[in-house]
């Protein structure tokens, strides 16, 4: 089995998001707004927290994959595309995390 990308679910939500609502969930989270998609992303990010208290492996996995697809639609929802998501990491590469941190400070 080929392996799966971030991209390749990137992919899919574009093709999903253009075909009609009725036959795609991610077609039915965009057409409820950006704060929707906002709320459900928060939503799985504190079901994902708590499979990581639980220390549950199983659950953690399964709620990481959630929270990543629940990101992408609000990406999505606000026309950022995935390459502009990483342009920013690649540019925090360039100086350690908390040099990062402390210039994001001063902006």
């Amino acid at each position: 089995m080929a392996r799966f990308t971030i991209h390749d679910l990137a992919a899919t939500i574009d093709a999903r998001a253009a075909s009609g609502g009725e036959a795609s969930y991610t077609r039915k989270l965009l057409d409820k707004g950006a704060e929707h998609c906002a709320k459900k992303f928060g939503e799985e990010a504190v079901e994902t927290v708590i499979a990581a208290i639980e220390n549950d492996r199983n659950h953690i996995i399964n709620e990481s994959a959630d929270l990543l697809f629940h990101l992408l639609v609000l990406l999505k929802s606000r026309n950022v595309a995935l390459e502009e998501v990483e342009a920013a990491l690649g540019l925090r590469t360039t100086m350690t995390g908390l040099e990062e941190k402390a210039a994001r400070k001063r902006d």
